[in-house]
């Protein structure tokens, strides 16, 4: 018997939180009318997520984990529809909140 060989390449995945969390501001982005679709991409160096007003245009927004950047910069990217970083960070929660300052509205004064 001999075993099946593996290639050795290890795709960058986004874990079940992560998703979740980026998911659970695709929704709430979908319900404000801005966003309309998504797409996800896993390469060796980077797991991509990106949202798209309408689906033939670039993405307006995509967020990165390159894990290679995580003792430098931070693990984690957020760019615009241009391509310019927009944040870079550690931790997910504080590359989002760009994002989630578009989602606040102002109630009464």
């Amino acid at each position: 018997m001999v075993p099946f060989p593996r290639t050795g390449t290890v795709q960058i995945t986004f874990d079940r939180a992560e998703l979740m969390r980026i998911l659970d501001l695709y929704g709430r982005m979908v319900a404000a009318g801005q966003w309309r679709d998504y797409a996800i991409t896993f390469d060796r160096e980077a797991a991509h997520f990106s949202a798209y007003k309408r689906t033939a245009e670039r993405p307006t927004a995509r967020i990165e984990k390159r894990p290679a950047l995580r003792a430098r910069q931070g693990m984690w990217a957020l760019y615009g529809e241009a391509g310019q970083v927009l944040k870079r960070g550690h931790d997910l929660a504080g590359v989002l909140s760009p994002l989630e300052r578009k989602l606040l509205k102002l109630v009464a004064d």
